[in-house]
């Protein structure tokens, strides 16, 4: 659609190419199939990792790449073109669950950690949101308590992208007093005795990616899995919501504009009164509402993006680019839905996936609310 070119430079064009290639390959055509089953195969992190996708933005003596933010934005926009919000967030899970390990964590902590990660084969879920308070990160109830080497942890962890298979949960634990100082960050192995997956949950949209809530009774974790010193988890993990929430931003930009795309080819080829609908003004101009509103979220998420990537703080820039994408996202697939007519509500077109998927982004990384509550903050 748009021209963006000037953020996106030759490396970022090929990456594109490379990204969209393997979509078209490997995951197209099992959508369904992964959508049905609530996973995709872990095989998939192996195949992903060989053509480098998921190595972006890691440092070079890892991967091999010299890479910026903006081949994180090429790799997210790919990925949701898959159609499946579900397979894109389950496997770059560790676009959340590493860059703690990378800011607070040790040399021997980011070796052990992390490239395994990279090479596809061991699967990175971050840990925060718990059954009993979601966006207030502040008020974390899960507890680690030292005991010589180790720290024993006890309770619960909901709503984690794939929790289910996991082979270690970058966690947020209560180590101190209550509120934000007394928070810490540990890595927590899964395999670990008194850790287990309490349920698999069912969910609304994103159903290709596993989402598991999680037990921990009693769970032994080397000291030495604590990332920087003990407090500082709150700082690790606000640090990494700028990022999350670009994400978030991104898949909701290209959902919207995947339901965009395919309500231009049905309104084409769908016939009423004897003409295709798209001969009909009500439906070009609804059609012209959805680019608009389109085009002008993907914008101003790159120019945040572009800033991001000079080093400038958005925290309130960011957090409006997720509010306003994530609504933008529902009202275009809404509509997509609308111009779809009752086909739109059929599984079998994609637009149905895309509406139900849209729903998340603007709960997930932070509610709207939460966002609102930051950006007054930073403004007033």
């Amino acid at each position: 659609m748009g021209n963006s070119m000037d953020y996106f430079g030759e490396t970022h064009r090929m990456l594109r190419q490379t990204t969209a290639k393997f979509v078209e390959k490997e995951i197209k055509p099992y959508v369904e199939d992964w959508e049905e089953a609530g996973e995709f195969p872990r095989d998939l992190f192996r195949k992903a990792a060989e053509v480098g996708i998921l190595g972006v933005s890691y440092p070079e003596e890892w991967t091999g790449m010299l890479t910026d933010l903006f081949h994180e934005v090429v790799v997210t926009e790919e990925l949701t073109r898959s159609g499946s919000g579900g397979v894109a967030a389950g496997l770059m899970s560790h676009g959340i669950a590493l860059p703690p390990i990378l800011a607070l964590g040790n040399q021997e902590q980011k070796q052990r950690f992390i490239p395994p990660v990279l090479r596809g084969e061991k699967i990175a879920a971050l840990g925060i949101t718990e059954p009993g308070g979601g966006s207030d990160v502040a008020s974390i109830n899960t507890r680690a308590v030292r005991d010589g080497d180790y720290y024993v942890i006890n309770g619960s962890k909901t709503m984690i992208t794939s929790g289910c298979r996991a082979d270690f949960v970058t966690m947020a634990v209560r180590t101190g007093e209550p509120g934000h100082k007394g928070v810490s960050l540990i890595v927590v192995e899964t395999k670990s005795p008194g850790f287990s997956i309490s349920k698999k949950l069912r969910k609304m949209g994103w159903w290709a990616s596993d989402t598991a809530e999680m037990a921990l009774n009693d769970v032994r974790v080397p000291a030495e899995n604590l990332l920087g010193e003990e407090g500082s988890g709150f700082y690790g993990i606000m640090h990494n919501f700028q990022k999350e929430r670009l994400y978030l931003a991104l898949m909701a930009n290209t959902t919207a504009e995947l339901a965009l795309e395919h309500s231009i080819d049905y309104a084409r080829r769908r016939e009423a009164f004897g003409r295709p609908i798209i001969g009909f003004q009500v439906t070009r101009h609804k059609l012209v509402d959805m680019a608009v509103l389109v085009e002008v979220s993907k914008e101003f998420t790159y120019r945040i993006a572009s800033r991001i990537q000079a080093g400038e703080n958005m925290v309130k820039e960011i957090s409006m680019a997720k509010i306003f994408s994530a609504d933008i996202c529902q009202r275009v697939c809404d509509a997509a839905v609308q111009i779809h007519g009752g086909y739109g509500f059929m599984r079998e077109y994609p637009v149905e996936r895309l509406f139900r998927d849209s729903r998340i982004l603007s709960i997930g990384g932070g509610t709207t609310e939460i966002m609102k509550e930051i950006i007054s903050r930073l403004m007033l």
